[in-house]
């Protein structure tokens, strides 16, 4: 298949460029380079610096002729889009559509779209299926939800394909530990320079804490199934702060420390997924343990501050 992918030089998307190559399949990496580094870009794949949002995305579609386009591009900080809504719309909710637009008239075959069951179900009292009502407290969540929307008025309208993949929350290699990033770049960064990991609260907030490795599997799962279904990504397992920073600091060999922080204000406490749709619907499961992935982790970022 021909796959454009957009933010294919980010965290995520260049896992998902790595299995798509893997997979024999040519791949196009758009991304603007604002989050993404072009150290995460595989060789194999034709690079196009570009922003979605932007009338050159049309030459890109002509000349690509695709037959997939997987969309990660997107504004991710949840706290840039409290302070700065209108800008998190700019890029999220009309960066796809002119994905969307440009995909219904270059006839491209399916869209797969990144979104966020972490910023979706609020509370989880037990792992929020797909079905549960969604409650984003976010700009940023809200965009994610609206562009399901959209993708399901184009599927109506102009018979345009979609998949929608609602992950939890992603770590592994090549996370960005600056800025709003997860959690676990951010402890391996800390033990790595001899600080102290900050903890917020009690640390005892529970995450569905999902390997980068077995979404980009989900995202090759996606090509062929699931078509215009909404489906959960994760592990189906809580797992909590403080046992995160236990579990890194074995595979840390230095000292290791930590300080409690006041809880921020709004945190969910548990925010967990039923993944048993993803089993049925895209014959894919977690294989990741959460001990192996974050030793994994651990150990690139320890090989990059070499």
């Amino acid at each position: 298949m021909r796959i454009l992918v957009t933010g294919g030089a980010g965290f995520i998307g260049s896992h998902v460029v790595d299995a798509y190559v893997k997979a024999g399949h040519r791949v196009t990496v758009l991304d603007n380079l604002v989050s993404g580094n072009v150290k995460n870009l595989n060789r194999r794949a034709r690079f196009v610096k570009a922003d979605v949002r932007r009338k050159e995305m049309e030459r890109v579609f002509e000349f690509g002729r695709f037959d997939v386009v997987n969309h990660l591009a997107a504004q991710i900080d949840v706290r840039r889009s409290v302070e700065n809504p209108v800008f998190d719309a700019d890029v999220n909710i009309l960066g796809l559509l002119n994905v969307l637009e440009l995909s219904r008239k270059f006839r491209v075959k399916k869209i797969i779209f990144s979104a966020s069951g972490g910023t979706y179900y609020g509370e989880c009292a037990r792992p929020a299926r797909e079905t549960d009502p969604p409650r984003p407290l976010s700009p940023y969540g809200i965009s994610k939800l609206a562009s399901e929307f959209y993708l399901r008025a184009y599927r109506s309208l102009h018979s345009l394909p979609y998949t929608v993949l609602r992950y939890g929350n992603v770590y592994g290699p090549r996370q960005d530990p600056h800025g709003e990033a997860g959690v676990v770049a951010i402890f391996c960064q800390r033990l790595l320079a001899d600080k102290a990991a900050y903890i917020y609260g009690t640390g005892k907030q529970q995450r569905d804490y999902v390997f980068v490795s077995d979404v980009a599997r989900a995202n090759v799962a996606a090509l062929l199934r699931g078509e215009g279904e909404s489906i959960n990504i994760g592990t189906g397992r809580a797992g909590d702060v403080n046992r995160l920073f236990e579990v890194l600091r074995a595979s840390h060999p230095g000292p290791s420390s930590f300080e409690r922080k006041p809880a921020r204000p709004g945190e969910l406490f548990r925010s967990v997924l039923n993944v048993s749709k993803a089993a049925l619907v895209l014959g894919w499961k977690p294989r990741v343990s959460l001990k192996d992935g974050l030793a994994e982790t651990y150990r690139h970022i320890a090989s990059q501050n070499q």
